[in-house]
């Protein structure tokens, strides 16, 4: 070994005992390899996300033009439609996830639910809903539309994940509370203008303000 390489491995003995990351190594495929294609790796993709994944995320993976990925997961989506299969492929808070057909609802409710998961409560689901359609709200806000305290389900609602704190009032400083993207996969909508048409039958901000003074008072 000449002197320039014996250097070369000395310097890089050392770089690791200090403790410098080695660069990592890609994981190298052709997509064009698999059985199925980026059509299967998109799918195998799918079966291990836990949220929705977005077509550049999936290009990147992939290695593809964000267009080729949109193309196919389109094509995917035409395709469990026309099968009549027990899922469906569907774009849903900015990313897409396969979702069980509504057809299905009964057996996987009965699957699912069977008495053992922990549903909302009434009182739960009202407080959602006036977040929903009102946010961004704070909890007198929301105690006045319901005319009770909610502060107990507030939490819940945060501690499921379905509601965040999304910033402060300019005027008292109140926390401001919103929906989340969890939120939106749970309903399965793309974004919060794809709510029912509701929020004309709930009270504005105005009289919120007046109600909760009179809660107060």
């Amino acid at each position: 070994m000449s002197d320039t390489r014996a250097d070369a491995a000395v310097d890089a003995d050392v770089a690791v005992a200090e403790g410098e990351a080695a660069p990592e190594e890609q994981i190298a495929f052709d997509i064009n390899d698999f059985p199925n294609g980026a059509r299967g790796a998109i799918e195998a993709v799918l079966m291990v996300i836990d949220e929705p994944v977005t077509e550049v995320a999936l290009a990147s993976a992939l290695e593809l033009p964000v267009e080729d990925v949109i193309g196919h997961l389109e094509a995917l989506a035409e395709d469990y439609t026309e099968g009549n299969r027990g899922f469906t492929l569907r774009s849903v808070a900015g990313g897409w996830r396969v979702y069980s057909r509504s057809e299905y609802a009964p057996v996987v409710e009965k699957f699912l639910l069977d008495g053992q998961q922990a549903k909302l409560t009434q009182a739960s689901l009202e407080t959602l809903a006036v977040i929903a359609y009102r946010q961004p709200i704070s909890r007198s806000r929301v105690s006045a539309v319901r005319g009770v305290n909610v502060d107990g389900v507030v939490r819940t609602l945060l501690s499921r994940g379905l509601v965040e704190e999304v910033g402060a009032d300019d005027e008292g400083g109140a926390t401001l509370y919103g929906t989340t993207s969890y939120f939106l996969q749970r309903l399965g909508l793309g974004s919060l203008d794809d709510l029912p048409a509701l929020a004309p039958y709930l009270p504005e901000v105005d009289m919120l303000d007046e109600l909760a003074e009179q809660g107060r008072a």
